[in-house]
């Protein structure tokens, strides 16, 4: 099984890219549209963000959302990453887990990800328009990918690529577990 990553390192990574980049907590929130409040339960570790939340804060501090993977990861790079190794982001008030399937260096090209949603589960309150490409692959169950206020029922097969900026929003409407394996390009450092 997957190891979850703790909120609070998640948090205090948060905080530091923010005053790294010399943010307040009121200026990171209208940044990202969140409130000062939210940003700093999740600094604290208070509160597990959803998908689209974790790539607004990425987008915003101008980093990827592996960015939050590789803080919670020391030593080398492998280049093979094992069930038992794989770090995990919990979503509990969106029902989502996002597992990252490879090493999430700043130096790699493709950050893949296997998201999970529970029954009801999506990837946040609202659309989000990563600046990534994306590819996806629905691995089990069926989701409801709203693209451009489309509505698209994908289930088990079925894939679609995503331009950068393309607001999105995934959910599981259905009563049994979905999983999908989505990766994501990004530019090296």
């Amino acid at each position: 099984m997957s190891a979850p990553v703790n909120p609070q390192v998640i948090g205090e990574h948060i905080r530091r890219l923010r005053s790294d980049r010399g943010l307040s907590v009121r200026a990171f929130a209208a940044r990202t549209g969140f409130s000062p409040s939210f940003i700093s339960q999740l600094e604290n570790g208070q509160v597990s963000p959803s998908l689209g939340s974790l790539q607004k804060i990425a987008e915003a501090l101008g980093v990827t959302l592996g960015e939050f993977f590789v803080a919670a990861e020391t030593g080398e790079e492998p280049l093979i990453v094992r069930l038992q190794d794989r770090r995990r982001l919990d979503s509990t008030w969106t029902d989502a887990h996002i597992e990252a399937l490879g090493a999430m260096a700043r130096s790699r090209r493709l950050e893949p990800v296997l998201v999970i949603f529970g029954p009801g589960g999506k990837s946040g309150p609202h659309p989000h328009a990563p600046a990534a490409e994306e590819f996806a692959f629905i691995i089990r169950g069926e989701v409801t990918l709203t693209l451009a206020d489309e509505e698209n029922v994908m289930v088990a097969g079925d894939a679609v690529t995503l331009p950068p900026q393309a607001p999105r929003l995934w959910e599981n409407r259905s009563r049994q577990t979905a999983e999908i394996l989505i990766v994501s390009s990004r530019t090296p450092i």
